[in-house]
């Protein structure tokens, strides 16, 4: 790891970089349809220049049918109509590239789309070549080949009358999953990559990447075997034939693993998506929706732990919100009294650390969480979830409960760019409803306020070019067991610097100079001045020591 003061590697880029998640359909409408396109996302490129972000991750725009927002890829090699052609995507790649911002394309590899051709041809006979690129198992109809479920409800195996046979998905029915023991299908996904290479993306998120290697007649879906054996020939064919960045979405992923998926030697991914911190306010033993309230001092050992064990072995991607998650300020901060503080407290915490920090869009003006009406909402995994806790006698409101504060739609209404009606995402009605808030919080208001959250993020991001220890530095958590308050610091060279956060809406009584600290230089505070003796509600700051 590079150690010196002042130089920024450009071997691995990234580490330096704050990647920003864009989430197609909900960013920006440019054709006056109610769907966010990539003609938008152009036209907001000056927007997240000035924010400072270095890359870009698109959530998918490949064609599909759309039957899991995208996830279905129907054609890896063509960009879907409702965001554009393909002649839009090297555009973006281009306009991006012109203001430093490189495109990470989200790719899906576990499955395709039923409509995809491979999948089309696979259904014709068992002895069809493409047959092969999916996961199939002789049978007979109404006996499953074992009792597994998919994500998204329901058996995961699927009868085919005309071929005797059920064909696996670990997601909806309309996802069937690719079989990577067969190494043509390895072979066409490594071309595709190389071709999207060729067109100049910056890299690759990796959707739900461990889960490649299944063996359903074991009931092994993620972490098998020879998950990777495949990551590694994945990488050598393609990624480190360019200077890529790479995520892979890994929700089995531990720290042991982590060292695997994002070793110093580039053998596999430059970082892996984890969510041992995302999962802690879900009852044990319970599914997402069986909410309980945050464990704080689980979550400090926990994001503690990333930090430690990764440091000089991996790295880190460092956060709190994506398209598949609630937004942070409704979800462990405070989205009413103290939305302003309690949003930079969290991006305070997040942003100190090593690692790359990903910010979702939105998260950078603080929207909020939502609550519709059980019709107004479209993601398939709460809908599916809503009717069939009905059928097992949940109560309406309690199930409508775990939808605001969990659902999948809250990280996907559009983009509130102004007040007007339909929050400058569009001159339509969406296609997705617009937050009720977006009068008070949007882009053109926080733009106006130099002290708005926009502001801090674009502070938080400048202090990591300029900073070397926060980039490279050791970690060091402060007052474990402090039920308040998220303390820790990072040390480079002598350098020392403090991340101090009260995480809750009271006032706690706390100095830095009674713990034996004196500060040198406040780097960033989301209040405007020191209240000596105490953290007000949500206060958090960094700084360096002497």
């Amino acid at each position: 790891m590079n150690n010196e003061k002042n130089v920024v590697d450009t071997s691995n880029w990234w580490k330096n970089s704050v990647v920003y998640q864009i989430y197609p359909r909900s960013f920006q409408d440019s054709n006056g349809d109610g769907i966010g396109d990539l003609q938008g996302i152009i036209k907001r490129l000056d927007y997240l220049q000035d924010l400072g972000i270095d890359a870009i991750w698109l959530s998918p725009v490949c064609k599909s049918p759309q039957d899991d927002n995208g996830y279905d890829i129907s054609d890896y090699q063509d960009i879907d109509p409702m965001f554009g052609s393909l002649n839009d995507m090297e555009e973006l790649i281009q306009e991006a590239k012109k203001r430093g911002i490189r495109i990470l394309l989200d790719l899906v590899l576990n499955h395709s789309s039923d409509e995809h051709t491979w999948f089309i041809e696979a259904k014709k006979s068992k002895d069809n070549p493409y047959h092969d690129y999916y996961v199939w198992r002789d049978g007979v109809e109404g006996i499953y080949p074992n009792d597994m479920k998919a994500c998204f409800g329901g058996p995961a195996w699927e009868w085919v009358p005309e071929l005797g046979q059920y064909y696996f998905h670990q997601f909806s029915v309309k996802q069937p999953d690719l079989n990577w023991e067969n190494p043509k299908l390895r072979r066409e996904i490594y071309d595709m990559i190389l071709w999207w290479m060729d067109k100049g993306v910056g890299g690759f998120r990796l959707d739900v990447i461990d889960q490649i290697a299944k063996e359903p007649d074991l009931k092994i879906t993620n972490n098998g075997p020879r998950l990777h054996e495949y990551i590694k020939e994945l990488s050598k064919e393609t990624f480190q034939t360019g200077n890529l960045i790479t995520v892979g979405e890994a929700w089995g992923a531990n720290t042991e693993l982590a060292h695997l998926y994002s070793a110093p030697d580039g053998s596999e991914f430059s970082m892996v998506f984890q969510f041992e911190h995302i999962n802690l306010d879900q009852q044990p033993g319970g599914e997402k929706w069986d909410i309980k309230e945050l464990d704080f001092i689980q979550l400090k050992q926990i994001l503690s732990k990333w930090q430690v064990e990764l440091h000089g072995k991996g790295w880190n991607s460092l956060f709190w919100n994506n398209h598949d998650l609630p937004r942070i300020v409704s979800r462990w901060g405070n989205d009413e009294q103290y939305r302003e503080e309690s949003a930079k407290m969290l991006a305070t915490i997040l942003h100190g650390m090593q690692g790359t920090p990903y910010i979702y869009q939105g998260e950078e003006i603080g929207m909020t969480n939502v609550k519709y009406q059980i019709e107004e909402y479209k993601d398939i995994e709460t809908v599916n979830m809503y009717k069939e806790r009905i059928e097992k006698g949940y109560k309406p409101e309690d199930v409508m409960r775990s939808i605001y504060a969990k659902g999948r739609d809250n990280a996907r209404t559009p983009i509130q760019w102004d007040s007007s009606q339909y929050a400058g995402f569009s001159t339509v009605k969406p296609w997705i409803k617009v937050n009720d808030n977006c009068k008070e919080i949007n882009v053109e208001n926080a733009l106006e306020n130099k002290d708005s959250i926009f502001y801090y993020y674009k502070k938080l991001i400048q202090l990591r070019k300029e900073n070397p220890v926060l980039v490279h530095g050791d970690y060091q958590l402060l007052l474990e067991t402090n039920p308040d308050i998220f303390a820790y610091c990072r040390n480079l060279d002598g350098q020392r610097m403090v991340v101090v956060a009260n995480f809750h809406d009271k006032e706690i009584p706390f100095s830095l100079k009674e713990e034996g600290f004196e500060v040198k230089e406040y780097l960033i505070h989301n209040y405007r001045e020191e209240k000596a003796g105490y953290l007000r509600p949500y206060e958090a700051y960094m700084a360096i020591l002497n």
